[in-house]
């Protein structure tokens, strides 16, 4: 089960991490709005809530998945 969750956070970690590159140097955005710095900072806004989202989701998974594990152990 943990591979699993490792292999997810690491997937996950990818997946921000190139979508954060392609924010940064993008110049037109899908709309064809010329990226200004105001418009990328609320493009990285979006993107740091959706990943603080993931996180928590993450984070509550790790906790049920070891309170469950150390239960079964006793």
């Amino acid at each position: 089960m943990m591979k699993l969750w490792w292999t997810a956070s690491l997937l996950w970690l990818l997946l921000f991490g190139a979508t954060a590159i392609f924010i940064g140097v993008r110049k037109v955005d899908g709309s064809g709005l010329e990226q200004t710095p105001e418009l990328r900072l609320a493009a990285f806004i979006v993107l740091g809530v959706a990943f603080v989202f993931i996180l928590l989701c993450q984070l509550v998974f790790i906790y049920f998945s070891r309170k469950r594990k150390s239960v079964s152990a006793h």
